[in-house]
């Protein structure tokens, strides 16, 4: 595939398209409400590798599967009910005994208000302690995984890394094992500030990131997260074009590094778009002005798995940055972290663009 500078592994003889590395946690949302005085919530499951694997699988018929881990109580159950319900496969689901009110592990929780107009979203994380953040090097047999199952795609990122002391391990762990029986690896910085505020802030996070990305082949985010901070966010994203060149520049091993970009006016319409570097030329997608949001969280995984459906689909770079700015806008009109789109309604909003864009 010289279009697109990564070289996939053939299905044949593989069990999955694409494996996932990360935490699955159950999102209460209050709909229109605050969190501090709602009475009732809506229940999703959702986590930033994840959401990847779910779409994937839901909006593009992809062999999915999350490696992860939950404490086994209702709430475990209730999350590995959604996962099931989204179409991925759970056969490498750790459970760990619950010691019956989470003193050693729990599951993650976390409170989302999606807001509006001048009210901005807000976020309230309950995650310490969790059964996938206590994973350890040696926990998983990544040998029988993509050795004897196999896969086209291995994915993780920055959210993970940020659990705990250990999870950056386990994701180097992965990632090598990736790479040494034939899957294209990626990795999303995905830098979350709550995350890393009392574990060394940005400096640790750009300390853990540049760890990992020698062993990715796909580098997905904003490049802030890596130490390359684009100057300014323009139209024809200029400034994030030559933090990617700072990054290509130093990373030379990278086939690929993708990231969205986004303008934001109000908690209610951003600007939308994408960028791709590969094989040394940009593939963009222009920004949509003023795109009307219900929810943001999960567009830039939606991003994500678009680009990823592309090349797992033979398709070019410049296919799959379309896509996944189609995704990502899909995501952002629907509720709960999954864009639940059909291939035919994403490509019509592929088309539709094309079309506006060739006025």
């Amino acid at each position: 595939m010289a279009a697109s500078g990564i070289t996939l592994s053939p299905r044949r003889g593989r069990r999955w398209d694409f494996v996932a590395l990360g935490e699955v946690m159950l999102r209460l949302d209050p709909g229109e409400h605050r969190t501090v005085s709602a009475r009732n919530f809506q229940c999703w499951e959702g986590g930033g590798e994840y959401n990847v694997a779910r779409n994937l699988a839901r909006c593009f018929g992809h062999d999915t599967t999350i490696v992860t881990a939950l404490a086994d109580n209702p709430v475990g159950r209730l999350v590995e009910d959604l996962i099931r319900q989204g179409g991925v496969d759970r056969s490498h689901l750790r459970w760990v005994s619950y010691d019956g009110v989470g003193r050693e592990t729990r599951n993650g929780l976390y409170f989302a208000e999606r807001g509006f107009g001048a009210r901005g979203g807000v976020a309230c994380m309950d995650r310490g302690h969790t059964a996938v953040s206590q994973l350890q090097p040696g926990m998983v047999d990544w040998e029988r995984l993509f050795g004897e199952q196999g896969t086209r795609w291995f994915h993780t990122g920055g959210v993970f890394c940020a659990l705990s002391g250990s999870t950056p391990r386990v994701a180097l762990e992965a990632m090598q094992a990736a790479r040494r029986h034939g899957a294209s690896v990626s990795y999303d910085l995905n830098y979350r500030e709550s995350l890393w505020r009392n574990a060394g802030g940005l400096e640790r996070a750009i300390e853990v990131n540049r760890m990992m990305v020698p062993h990715a082949d796909v580098l997905l985010g904003g490049t802030t997260a890596l130490g390359f901070a684009p100057e300014t966010l323009d139209a024809a994203g200029e400034g994030a074009r030559r933090a990617i060149g700072r990054c290509a520049s130093e990373f030379p091993h990278l086939k690929l590094i993708a990231t969205t970009l986004r303008r934001q006016a109000s908690t209610s319409f951003t600007d939308w778009g994408a960028l791709a570097w590969a094989n040394g030329a940009f593939h963009a997608a222009p920004l949509r002005e003023n795109l009307p949001v219900l929810d943001r969280i999960g567009a830039g995984d939606a991003f994500a798995a678009g680009l990823i459906h592309s090349l797992l689909a033979g398709k070019d770079v410049a296919h799959g940055v379309a896509c996944g700015a189609a995704l990502g806008a899909l995501a952002m009109a629907t509720p709960g972290d999954a864009a639940n789109a059909t291939p035919a309604e994403i490509e019509a909003v592929m088309q539709q663009r094309a079309e506006a864009l060739a006025r």
